[in-house]
């Protein structure tokens, strides 16, 4: 068994929590990747990265805030250099689908001289049950700048699936996988879904982007924050995505899980219970 550890970062964060579950599960030694992380790692101070990278097998890569962000990916670029550098030459990237930045980050990565592998994900189910949504959701109604677009939204336990897979099994370096759920659904009809499997009445509002702008200026949001949720509900959701891919039936052998069995297990778990 290899008792080198697996470098997580973001390690605390939807993908990488669960990754860090899994592996362990495995017993393969992790490495959490976090600016509370022993040693403690920080996307914006350099000067961590060295000492996280040391004595490590593989690494899993999330950017934080996101892979969106500008400048996002000349990081991950120096990131990769410096892990080859290091010796560490499995690197796994997390990426999102039609985001310009993204995919440039993709093509450092490729370049790196690094072993990759690219996950490339469509919108998270768990956005919905993690993330800024809950509370629309418990005050029951979400308004948003979306209309009728497609959004086939993966579940984050696929992604950490595959992310377990292709970290522990040999035959994924060089391999792209876009990773989708098996259905498309308008945010209106995540939103009904959710409210069949609370049973609550949770209505869905379309809004103009000059409302959607004043709502996240309200929450007082730090810049990067601000800027990715606009680029993410004005931009990127205006119909590139509206396409479903077989990433994760190449990458584990099953169908992806769909959006109504994520919305009745969330349910029960009581998150959305007022």
């Amino acid at each position: 068994m290899n008792t080198k550890p697996v470098l997580i970062l973001g390690g605390t964060g939807k993908t990488g929590r669960r990754l860090a579950e899994r592996l362990t599960a495995k017993n393969i030694p992790v490495r959490i990747g976090s600016r509370a992380g022993t040693p403690p790692f920080d996307w914006l101070d350099k000067a961590t990265w060295g000492r996280a990278l040391e004595g490590v097998d593989a690494v899993y890569i999330s950017y934080y805030p996101d892979i969106a962000v500008p400048g996002a990916a000349e990081t991950v670029e120096a990131f990769a250099q410096l892990a080859v550098e290091c010796g560490v030459k499995r690197l796994v990237l997390l990426s999102g689908r039609g985001e310009t930045e993204a995919q440039r980050a993709e093509e450092m990565l490729k370049a790196s001289g690094a072993d990759w592998t690219i996950l490339r994900c469509s919108w998270f189910s768990q956005n919905f049950s993690e993330g800024f949504l809950v509370e629309s959701i418990l005050e029951g109604e979400v308004a948003l700048p979306v209309g009728n677009v497609g959004e086939p939204f993966v579940d984050v336990d696929d992604i950490a699936d595959v992310a377990e897979t292709v970290l522990t099994e040999p035959g994924h370096i060089g391999q792209l996988y876009e990773l989708t759920g098996p259905r498309l659904l308008s945010f209106a009809d995540a939103v009904t879904e959710i409210g069949r499997a609370t049973g609550r009445d949770i209505r869905y509002r379309q809004i103009s982007h000059a409302e959607f702008t004043d709502a996240v200026a309200a929450h007082n949001l730090p810049p990067e924050f601000a800027w990715l949720l606009d680029e993410l509900f004005t931009k990127v959701l205006d119909g590139r995505n509206e396409t479903l891919t077989d990433g994760v039936q190449r990458a584990l052998g099953r169908q992806p899980k769909d959006f109504s069995a994520y919305a009745t297990e969330t349910a029960a778990t009581g998150i959305w219970s007022k």
